[in-house]
């Protein structure tokens, strides 16, 4: 939350709207170069032109982010983070859905209580190879 200060008579209004201000610069800086090489390449808001296939930029996010988990840091065709390409490729498709142009191809989800069921088998095996440690 914004420190109030009575001297400043706006602020109370704007404490109610989007807080702009809290979003980090550098990164949207960075984002503003990724959308501009896809501006470049595929003409500006080109994903507002059509419709936008989910597992397309999906799949894109995930290999930017896997190159980063890798080591890779900067995108080589491009020169920015792999972090920077992959949250542009996200904001592609959170666009699309807001403006209702996604297609949703995603498959069937896994079963409702897969994460607890893997989770539980994630503590049985930590705790069965502590007690293997200190035997």
């Amino acid at each position: 939350m914004i420190n109030p200060n009575p001297s400043d008579p706006k602020q109370e209004a704007g404490m109610r709207k989007v807080p702009f201000q809290t979003l980090p610069m550098a990164v949207l800086a960075e984002m503003a170069v990724a959308h501009g090489e896809g501006a470049t390449k595929y003409g500006p808001h080109n994903w507002r032109e059509g419709q936008v296939i989910a597992s397309t930029y999906y799949g894109a996010a995930m290999r930017h982010l896997c190159a980063w988990v890798e080591g890779e840091d900067l995108d080589p065709d491009s020169g920015l983070s792999h972090l920077t390409k992959a949250m542009t490729s996200l904001a592609v498709l959170r666009d699309a859905q807001i403006q209702g142009t996604a297609i949703d191809d995603r498959p069937r989800p896994s079963p409702p209580d897969l994460m607890a069921r893997l989770n539980t088998k994630t503590e049985e095996i930590n705790a069965r190879l502590r007690a293997a440690e200190s035997e």
